[in-house]
């Protein structure tokens, strides 16, 4: 049973820093796509970044490009966001997710993932 469990959320100053950490488990992922997606009150939820365990591929939303990290640690089977210079519109719950995805899909589409963690909340003051 593959299980994400997420951390690292909280309340943060705009143009303040947080990281979030995923931890998977369950199996192995070597062959895997970890995503962050996140979704605000009201709103769709929406791609943040992706990392393909294997080569360690990095893709990010527009919107968070120069400003977040995805990262994994091989070791813990866990991936990371840095997120820094955070903006009020940054402010959502934060899910991981998880599924292998073949080079031809997009990493950037929700139902892409079968796996889905509970979440961790981000608050931006501003």
């Amino acid at each position: 049973q593959v299980q994400l469990v997420e951390s690292g959320g909280g309340l943060v100053q705009a143009g303040g820093s947080l990281r979030l950490s995923c931890a998977a488990s369950g199996r192995t992922f070597s062959d895997y796509v970890m995503a962050w997606f996140r979704q605000a009150p009201g709103k769709e939820r929406e791609f943040v970044a992706a990392i393909r365990w294997i080569g360690g591929y990095t893709f990010y939303a527009d919107s968070v490009k120069g400003r977040f990290t995805i990262s994994r640690d091989n070791g813990k089977d866990t991936v990371y966001l840095q997120m820094n210079s955070l903006e009020p519109e940054d402010a959502a719950i934060y899910h991981c997710a998880a599924n292998r995805i073949p080079i031809y899909s997009s990493v950037r589409s929700a139902s892409e993932y079968h796996y889905w963690g509970q979440g961790t909340q981000v608050t931006v003051s501003s």
